[in-house]
């Protein structure tokens, strides 16, 4: 089983993420979050590295996805086992096929960001306004860096 689930991107191509320990929302290019060169990405607020960034509404709709595709095949399956207990002595039936979970989609991003640029690393990220002004972590380097290019 495969399904895809496309996080949309603001205007200048980035993505919105989230760290998952402070809460911190920022956003990456898709392509520099993919780069199979970067090993692991730290938030640029407080430099811990995470398991993933997804928001919860990426999380929501991959559950919902999974929860909906198993329920469709329990149900299948079901229905085969009341096909085949039809005629006898036992019976069973399958019942109405389960109500699926909303799918909610993905919503519109967080606007209220700066573009910021680090020079260790030669990449660029988009922050809240805050972290411009107390410094900010390079995610892809770690460096706590003030000025930005």
């Amino acid at each position: 089983m495969e399904f895809s689930i496309t996080i949309p991107a603001d205007n200048d191509g980035y993505a919105l993420f989230q760290c998952s320990f402070c809460g911190e929302f920022f956003k990456i290019t898709p392509d520099d979050f993919e780069d199979d060169s970067i090993l692991e990405l730290c938030c640029p607020a407080c430099a811990l590295i995470s398991d993933t960034y997804f928001t919860n509404d990426v999380l929501d709709l991959a559950m919902a996805k999974a929860s909906n595709y198993a329920m469709d095949i329990v149900h299948k399956e079901f229905k085969k086992l009341e096909r085949q207990f039809s005629s006898g002595i036992v019976s069973f039936k399958a019942g109405n096929k389960p109500n699926e979970d909303h799918e909610n989609p993905i919503r519109a991003t967080i606007d209220a960001m700066v573009e910021l640029g680090y020079s260790c690393c030669n990449k660029s990220i988009k922050v809240k306004p805050l972290l411009q002004i107390t410094g900010s972590y390079c995610p892809f380097c770690g460096v706590k860096s003030f000025e930005t290019k």
